[in-house]
């Protein structure tokens, strides 16, 4: 299995909504994070399961954009996610599942107990889309999906995007999980690991699966499919680049980091690809 895996990864290139993607490590070397994408304008940036340094500087308050719950409940579609949520989390892997070479550390198996560096936590309290979003009379989540029409999908329903650190907490819970349902690894829990992507230099083959297929797939707050099956969109707390808020979390079925605090940065508000869906947050 090891083997068959790194032969995929490291020569697969696949065409995803104008972009190739190609599971190699660049000039012969190993990538910072995992995916080397054509052309370099749209190169995704995979961010380690650690936050990024200077983190530590976060304010202990509700981040810009997310406004305080005052009360009421959540629409049938949501549920509510409540709790302390910590900016900066240290999680260490015990044991990596992938052969010696350039992905050898990007795929965690069993992780440590998660640890809280911040000095203090910050208090949320949202509703979040219990599923991804699918269209009416669809069967699978809806995809080729831009940040900024996902936006526009999400005010549709009086909803707006998640915040990254909102998105982040109804995965992890306070826990702090790297995967939505705990600390080990399971292929069989969410729609991830799959290996048939597709053929070299062609489309992606759509691997989505229905909302409910995977039962396992849910985070503390009972928020599904938050690993794998297609990637969200969110905005970011605290944008570096005026013109580009956007941010992707979950990944999507790949054999890919799959975890909460992992990110696809870098692809701009206006990319969409067939991997890349819609989940939705509201204020209270």
């Amino acid at each position: 299995m090891k083997s068959t895996l790194r032969a995929s990864v490291l020569v697969l290139g696949l065409s995803v909504g104008g972009c190739t993607l190609r599971m190699e490590a660049p000039n012969g070397g190993a990538p910072e994070a995992g995916v080397d994408a054509d052309p370099p304008s749209a190169q995704p940036t995979w961010v380690s399961d650690e936050a990024p340094a200077g983190s530590d500087t976060l304010a202990p308050a509700v981040p810009k954009g997310a406004v305080p719950a005052t009360g009421g409940a959540c629409p049938p579609d949501m549920v509510l996610v409540e709790g302390r949520y910590c900016p900066e989390v240290k999680q260490h892997c015990l044991e990596w599942m992938d052969p010696p070479g350039p992905y050898e550390n990007f795929r965690c198996a069993k992780y440590a107990k998660s640890e809280c560096l911040s000095e203090a936590r910050v208090s949320l309290r949202f509703c979040i889309d219990r599923d991804e979003y699918t269209p009416q009379g669809a069967s699978l989540p809806a995809v080729h999906h831009s940040w900024t029409s996902a936006k526009q999908t999400c005010e549709a329903q009086s909803k707006r995007l998640c915040l990254e650190s909102e998105w982040q907490f109804a995965c992890e819970g306070e826990e702090m999980r790297p995967y939505p349902y705990g600390f080990e690894r399971d292929a069989s829990a969410c729609n991830i690991d799959r290996m048939d992507l597709g053929k070299p230099n062609t489309g992606l083959r759509d691997n989505r699966t229905p909302t409910g297929t995977h039962p396992k797939c849910v985070s503390p707050f009972g928020v599904r499919d938050m690993s794998g099956n297609v990637e969200e969109w969110a905005t970011l707390d605290r944008p570096t680049d005026p013109h580009d808020k956007s941010t992707m979390k979950g990944a999507w079925w790949l054999p890919g980091r799959n975890t909460c605090r992992a990110a696809t940065t870098k692809h701009g508000e206006t990319y969409e690809g067939p991997q890349v869906g819609v989940r939705c947050c509201k204020n209270l």
